[in-house]
């Protein structure tokens, strides 16, 4: 019996594990993947407080450590579930873990293009954040794939930073806020390709450009130092579907306080609805539902 599972093992999710740790309540972190969640992807971590630069995933084994030196379990393994009651049984693939209250701190993915070797291109050419990577193709020549309101800001932002911009859009029109779109139109740096489609990926083990195919089937190849993949996010939240409430998106309906309407079951980072979505804000969202998840046991 745990005091407070956590079930993500992210920035969010070991931000909590942190907290409650500190609070002296036993922790569990149950994660899937890799411990660090989206963070382990960035090559270079320039604006998290404290760490004047660090790798992704430097970031997250400091993370891990300090969790585990406050005494909390971690598990590998895939949260199917939670059983809620006065004792909240959380589900997995290998076994099921009890709890007193639960955090659910999932994240959410980047969708991806789904060509042949992008995995092995991610944080070697291919990223999503250009608030997090943009500084490394200063002066540079970059690719951004998408039309919507993401994609118009990480086109506009790289603008300012890299010699040359291209827009990759699947559509015959942006779909963002016409604002941004009129704003990007105006730049000289920037060219907008719509009506185009990334059909392949050039380069081994680094990205060194793509192949477009035009909606007349035309095959250009682009020479590109870096390509951010600005088309959405996928929430992981399915699982909790029945239990918490989800936003037309799939996010976790929840404000600052990270409450869910279930007693005892609380949501941090990503997973939750939110405008901005950086290390900060996660760790953030972590520290409060940590503190909330005390609060909640010390009453019952």
């Amino acid at each position: 019996m745990y005091d407070i599972i956590i079930i993500g093992g992210g920035p969010a999710g070991l931000t909590a594990a942190l907290y409650a740790g500190r609070a002296d309540k036993s922790v569990l972190v149950i994660e899937k993947e890799t411990f660090g969640g989206q963070i382990t992807f960035s090559p270079m971590v320039e604006n998290i407080p404290g760490f004047l630069k660090l790798t992704g995933n430097e970031f997250a084994e400091k993370l891990v450590e300090q969790v585990i030196e406050q005494g909390a379990d971690v598990e590998s393994c895939e949260v199917t579930g939670i059983i809620d009651g006065d004792v909240k049984t959380v589900v997995t693939d290998d076994g099921n873990f009890e709890g007193k209250a639960v955090i659910i701190a999932t994240g959410a993915k980047h969708r991806r293009l789904g060509l042949p070797n992008e995995e092995n291109l991610i944080g070697e050419g291919i990223s999503f954040c250009a608030v997090c990577d943009g500084a490394f193709y200063k002066d540079q020549t970059v690719g951004v794939v998408g039309g919507g309101n993401s994609a118009l800001q990480e086109a506009l932002l790289l603008s300012e930073l890299c010699e040359k911009v291209y827009v990759f859009q699947n559509l015959d029109y942006l779909t963002g806020e016409e604002k941004s779109a009129e704003q990007l139109r105006n730049k000289k740096n920037v060219e907008i390709m719509l009506g185009t489609v990334v059909d392949s990926y050039i380069g081994e083990n680094s990205l060194e450009g793509v192949n477009v195919k035009s909606s007349d089937g035309e095959i250009k190849q682009v020479k590109l130092d870096g390509l951010f993949i600005a088309i959405g996010l996928i929430p992981q939240n399915e699982a909790f579907s029945s239990l918490i409430k989800l936003d037309d998106y799939g996010y976790a309906d929840s404000g600052e306080d990270c409450l869910t309407k279930a007693d005892g079951i609380f949501t941090a980072g990503d997973c939750r609805k939110k405008r901005i979505r950086q290390v900060t804000t996660a760790a953030a969202d972590g520290a409060v539902a940590a503190l909330a998840a005390c609060d909640y046991i010390d009453k019952v």
